[in-house]
């Protein structure tokens, strides 16, 4: 990535559309209705063989105040102060309004290098608002179409020249640096360690105002998301890259996820299903409860999501600093989560405060050993071993007066652990059995928490002759033909 390029322009003008357009997928979301974006999205574009970071930003407006729209536009600001190319978007069928002049004249001032597109310019129609976009004083007008795809050419000549001058800058100003691990080396007992090529995914999952965006911004040590008392601010699943106190670390943040019934909306729907996927591409889910009233039903469904997509899960309690009773709280909690999770037994509980960054480091260390669990791997003796002693414990049942046979146990896959058993009926062996191999690997192979899959197979017989017809022997044949 030789250089950034943020998209600014007003609500609807078709930002997001042309993001997508340079990263190559729908990451963002797109709506007719203004003012769907509201985050900072970060991706890597391609143009041609041009290579760089692109910026979707929220449509600016006139707003300079601690209202939402306000603070969307300082986030938009703080863009165009970091990124290296500022692409400003006008809609060529409206024209320009006051509000494009407006903010043309901050670009100017605090960018360097600024390219003018005139977006929807496909047709006759967009023509009167190509001409009038000569008025804003930034150069000539690139003409446009960030959905059809028209006008990329243009935009190339325009990143050209400006690749190579940061490409240059870029060696210049690269310092020396030491050889990095490689990807045998970040492997130790087969399990894969984060690295910085590969970081750790980290998903922040739950009800809307529980301060998954004020969390994340604690854990950068920064403004980086928006925030606010008001519910539901966060629509895009945002995803970040940070060394977590030596981790690197790949951080999602999610729409805060309604009850099904509640969602009406049409882009809480798409913000809602965008969080779903991040949850399903994590490889550790942070459900996060607010302490006041943790565990509501809709907490649950989504911790059993997580559970049922097979990630890692940590559950964290916000909002731990207004808490009086901490210490009776704290073990009404775990009871709750005992008695509500049992899916999840063993998870770790974690408290926190994202206001303070209190127990900050406790959910470090909790999301680390996590992940190690969820990779873990058994050798397939120890398990056998381990199987012969919980079927002396505790025998399999005998349905009809034939007791199932458990012969032989591996490992099939980690991440999370799955395991398989072969035995004789597997159809016949119920659930309760099943539940108690899995608890017995939780405890005896330190594996809390975590999901793990366990499949029971039937085993082949050996027999040879079966199945083949039964011959007459060679002697009696000849003594029958004899008589």
């Amino acid at each position: 990535m030789t250089f950034s390029l943020a998209i600014v322009g007003r609500p609807n003008v078709g930002k997001s559309t042309l993001f997508n357009r340079f990263v190559g997928k729908r990451l963002a979301l797109v709506d007719n209705q203004p003012g769907v974006t509201r985050d900072l999205r970060e991706g890597e574009g391609r143009l041609g063989d041009l290579r760089f970071t692109v910026i979707d930003t929220a449509g600016l407006e006139e707003a300079t105040d601690a209202s939402l729209e306000g603070r969307m536009r300082k986030l938009t600001e703080r863009a165009v102060d970091m990124a290296d190319v500022c692409l400003f978007l006008i809609d060529a069928r409206t024209g320009v309004t006051p509000t494009d002049e407006l903010f043309a004249d901050i670009l100017r001032k605090r960018c360097d290098h600024v390219i003018l597109a005139a977006n929807k310019a496909e047709g006759s129609a967009a023509d009167a608002g190509v001409i009038e976009a000569y008025s804003l004083g930034l150069g000539e007008p690139v003409r446009l179409s960030a959905e059809h795809g028209e006008g990329m050419n243009d935009i190339y000549t325009h990143l050209m020249p400006l690749a190579d001058e940061f490409a240059k800058r870029a060696e210049a100003e690269a310092p020396e640096t030491d050889v990095t691990l490689d990807e045998a080396e970040a492997e130790e007992d087969g399990v894969r360690r984060p690295t910085q090529d590969r970081p750790l995914q980290v998903a922040v999952v739950g009800r809307p105002n529980a301060g998954k965006s004020t969390l994340i911004n604690k854990i950068l040590g920064e403004d980086r998301l928006l925030t606010g008392p008001e519910a539901g601010i966060t629509r895009d699943a945002i995803s970040l890259k940070l060394d977590w106190d030596g981790l690197p670390v790949r951080i999602f943040d999610t729409a805060g996820m309604r009850k099904k019934a509640r969602v009406q909306d049409k882009v809480e729907k798409l913000s809602v299903a965008d969080g779903l996927r991040a949850v399903k591409f994590a490889e550790v889910v942070v459900v996060l409860l607010d302490a006041a009233i943790p565990f509501e039903q809709q907490d649950l469904r989504i911790a059993d999501l997580a559970e049922r997509e097979g990630r890692a899960v940590v559950l964290a309690v916000n909002k731990w600093d207004v808490e009086t009773e901490k210490q009776e709280k704290l073990r009404d909690l775990r009871e709750a989560f005992e008695r509500l999770l049992p899916q999840l037994r063993g998870a770790p509980l974690v408290t926190v405060s994202a206001k303070t960054g209190q127990g900050l480091d406790r959910l470090r260390a909790a999301v680390e050993k996590a992940h190690d669990v969820w990779n873990r791997r058994v050798s397939t003796a120890r398990l056998n071993r381990w199987l012969t002693g919980m079927l002396e414990a505790h025998p399999p049942p005998a349905p009809g007066g034939r007791r199932i046979k458990l012969r032989y146990m591996t490992q099939a896959k980690t991440r999370p652990p799955g395991f398989v058993v072969m035995c004789s009926h597997p159809e016949k062996l119920p659930d309760s059995y099943s539940r108690y191999l899995i608890n017995g690997l939780r405890e005896d192979f330190d594996m809390p928490g975590t999901p793990i899959r366990l499949h029971m197979r039937s085993q082949a017989d050996k027999n040879p002759y079966k199945g083949k017809k039964k011959s007459t022997p060679s002697r009696l044949r000849k003594h029958l033909k004899d008589k």
